[in-house]
């Protein structure tokens, strides 16, 4: 077929900026608006960076280098579309039409796709002649090679048949998602939460899936040859007991709770260190004070309102649990996998101890990734060398704390913590 930028009309950024400013009214309900038709249109290159786009057409459109970063594009048709290369880091595709779409190379860090359609799609027209002709830019199923995916939000899309080679899925939310038969060669999926996904009949030759969830996963027919499955969370129990919760675990508890609030005098503490312990129920009810369980699985446990102050938790996995409110005083989690739990209004303050000394949280080396701390009581607890990218920190206390080494790439901060780092670190 004939190259698509000597047929397609070339719209300039003028032109963009001013069909998205109508668009927006549109949206807005306000006069003078129309919706965004830019169907077969050449884009490429284009800033339409944090518009609101929901509902606009780019049907075929060629938006190679495009700028969509931040940008709200839900429900929007995108089929056929050319996106190599374009910026749509942290923008919103909810339920977006992503059929047969090129997004080879294309940047979609931190974007939100839930139940956004990337199946296999594409484009005909009739020539003069009436016969069927295929416009596509690239014929074949949806291509994300090299595209970057990390953190993004893929629970329920539909990715069918797409040729994912060497993406990077990274931490990525893909819960209920539909991968049949697509193709993920040394795709990059570590700490990615595919629970109840459907990869059956995936290629996954190579791939990368180190410490991925994958609770409920079907992976019938698929191919794993070379993959890393290492550390990999599944529907099956782990610990040193696989398959089982210790012995006895409600009258360790019981008598772990009594010693807690007897100060020692009564009963004993509990040592869960290593264990499996999902299937705990109501454990937030619970007097967990000075609980020891390092390296215990917690994921996706309701925590909310525990009590485990001086707790040691340290390398533990926590990822999507439920602890808002919880009593974290003193409490040892470094190394811990925290991922996306949420700790709204969590108390991670210094512990007052014996002869009124001061114990602060230890949080040394955390995997806190989008993770929710607002309105946490952070004073005094070390966050050294600890990874809170894109984690929600507004509103939280922080005070006296270690923050050497911590990064905080693409994190929302309390102004106060903004001020204190452009101190130490001019330009942050």
């Amino acid at each position: 077929m004939d190259d698509p930028r000597k047929v397609f009309a070339k719209l300039t950024q003028k032109d963009a900026s001013d069909a998205a400013a109508r668009h927006e009214l549109l949206y807005s309900g306000r006069i003078g608006g129309a919706r965004a038709v830019f169907a077969f249109t050449d884009l490429s290159g284009i800033d339409l960076s944090g518009r609101n786009l929901a509902d606009a057409d780019f049907t075929g459109a060629i938006l190679e280098d495009a700028n969509f970063s931040k940008s709200r594009l839900d429900s929007a048709s995108f089929f056929g579309a050319d996106l190599r290369r374009a910026n749509l880091t942290q923008a919103s595709l909810r339920r977006a039409d992503l059929r047969g779409v090129s997004l080879r190379g294309a940047n979609l860090t931190g974007a939100d796709l839930f139940e956004a359609d990337l199946r296999e799609g594409t484009i005909a027209q009739k020539d003069r002649y009436g016969n069927l002709k295929v416009m596509q830019h690239d014929v074949g199923p949806t291509e994300l090679p090299e595209a970057r995916l990390n953190f993004a939000n893929l629970e329920r899309a539909k990715l069918s048949g797409v040729v994912a080679v060497q993406a990077d899925f990274s931490d990525a939310i893909m819960k209920n998602c539909r991968l049949v038969r697509a193709n993920l060669r040394q795709a990059r999926m570590t700490g990615c939460n595919l629970e109840n996904a459907d990869m059956s009949g995936c290629n996954l030759t190579g791939a990368n899936l180190s410490g991925a969830v994958l609770i409920g996963t079907k992976m019938d027919f698929a191919t794993l040859d070379g993959a890393d499955l290492t550390d990999t969370l599944t529907t099956r129990s782990v610990g040193p007991d696989p398959g089982k919760l210790p012995v006895n675990l409600e009258g360790m508890l019981d008598a772990h709770g009594r010693w807690a609030e007897s100060d020692g005098r009564e009963g004993m503490p509990a040592d869960l260190s290593g264990f499996d312990l999902r299937g705990l129920a109501n454990v937030n009810t619970r007097q967990l004070t000075a609980l020891i369980a390092k390296g215990a699985i917690l994921y996706g446990l309701d925590l909310e309102g525990a009590s485990l102050q001086g707790s040691n938790l340290q390398n533990a996995d926590l990822r999507s649990a439920r602890l808002c409110g919880a009593d974290l005083r003193g409490v040892n989690l470094s190394g811990a996998r925290l991922t996306r739990s949420d700790l709204r209004d969590a108390k991670l303050g210094p512990l007052v101890i014996a002869n009124d000394r001061l114990l602060p949280a230890r949080l040394e080396g955390i995997e806190a990734r989008y993770t929710d701390f607002r309105g946490a009581d952070l004073r005094a607890a070390s966050f050294k060398n600890a990874d809170l990218s894109y984690a929600n920190l507004r509103d939280a206390h922080f005070r006296d704390n270690n923050l050497t080494g911590t990064t905080f790439t693409g994190a929302k901060l309390p102004q106060a913590l903004v001020e204190s780092l452009s101190k130490l670190v001019p330009g942050t």
